[in-house]
């Protein structure tokens, strides 16, 4: 009869290991300001957001990066446009099941002089 062998300290970790590496990755934000004049100027924010069976961890990645942007605490913020992908229309539940959403805000700040 064979010993029965133990897994290893690695093995056990592999799984919640690689699920939380998933999770860190995809909470993902970033904000960048350009500066047209002394008072006003654009901004580019982003979200990524990790999404299982319809809940997105942390948040969701239009969200996250809508609430990066509010936090810079920059006036008159205006957003010009927003884009979320992937975006494949009717097969968007298929993203809905396990995927990683990558939201991208454009807008303007501040108070033009004229």
């Amino acid at each position: 009869m064979r010993p029965r062998s133990t897994p290893e300290p690695q093995r056990r970790l592999g799984l919640p290991a690689s699920l939380a590496l998933c999770l860190t990755l995809a909470s993902c934000s970033s904000i960048e300001f350009t500066r047209d004049s002394e008072s006003s100027g654009a901004f580019v924010a982003t979200g990524t957001s990790f999404t299982v069976f319809s809940v997105d961890l942390p948040r969701s990645a239009l969200n996250q990066a809508r609430e990066n942007a509010s936090d810079a605490g920059m006036h008159n913020m205006v957003v010009t446009s927003a884009e979320v992908w992937p975006h494949w229309g009717p097969l968007d539940f298929l993203v809905e099941i396990i995927g990683v959403r990558h939201a991208i805000i454009k807008g303007t700040w501040g108070y033009k002089d004229d």
